[in-house]
């Protein structure tokens, strides 16, 4: 979604944690030094994505300003400078598919393929029953298990059009597929097993 559909997006009036979500505020606010409390604006601003199914209206802005005695414009500088926050409404599971070098080299285009045959969307766009919101996204840290996928806030990594489709249908049926690994080495070993320390173990006489 462009920022001139975003800034289109209907906003709710007005927003405040509940009560459960305020405790866990002033817990994370109290983590910061006197004086350095404007720190928690990035874990306040996810908590308040969390509370509003995933996406950031103006008003959830706002209020974390009002919290940490900020200018209103400087939780929205940081609001829209990090693509983690959503600033319009998202399906039920955000696939993120990170198509940067590592990952490029490893056949992100062809998880992208897949995920858009799946779903009969294209990144940036959400399906008509609201499940599945598909995006690109920057390198996610997760280079050595290339290419990979966020879906919430797990990482499904090592795919292959057919995995990714798996994980696809898995989500849609309802169930929550195995994050980590999709193929069958071990975390980040070398896809035709291990070269090194093979032999076992000897002591001395």
């Amino acid at each position: 979604m462009s920022a001139q559909e975003a800034a289109n997006v209907p906003q709710p009036a007005s927003f405040e944690f509940t009560p459960e979500n305020l405790e866990r505020a002033k817990k994370i606010i109290a983590k910061y030094p006197t004086g350095k409390q404007q720190s928690a604006v990035m874990p306040l601003l996810d908590l308040a994505q969390r509370q509003h199914d995933n996406w950031l209206p103006i008003a959830a802005m706002e209020y974390v300003a009002r919290l940490l005695d900020m200018a209103p414009i400087r939780v929205r500088e940081v609001a829209t400078f990090y693509t983690m926050y959503n600033h319009a409404p998202i399906g039920r599971h955000h696939v993120q598919i990170c198509t940067t070098t590592p990952c490029w080299l490893r056949g992100s285009d062809t998880v992208v393929d897949a995920c858009e045959k799946r779903l009969g969307i294209k990144l940036g766009e959400t399906t008509a029953d609201r499940q599945f919101t598909l995006a690109e996204a920057e390198c996610l840290g997760a280079c050595v298990n290339a290419p990979m996928m966020q879906v919430g806030d797990d990482y499904y990594e090592d795919l292959t059009p057919e995995t990714t489709v798996n994980v696809l249908d898995a989500l849609a049926r309802g169930e929550k597929p195995k994050p980590g690994n999709q193929s069958k080495r071990l975390t980040s070993s070398p896809e035709g097993g291990f070269t090194t320390l093979l032999d076992t173990a000897k002591g001395s006489d």
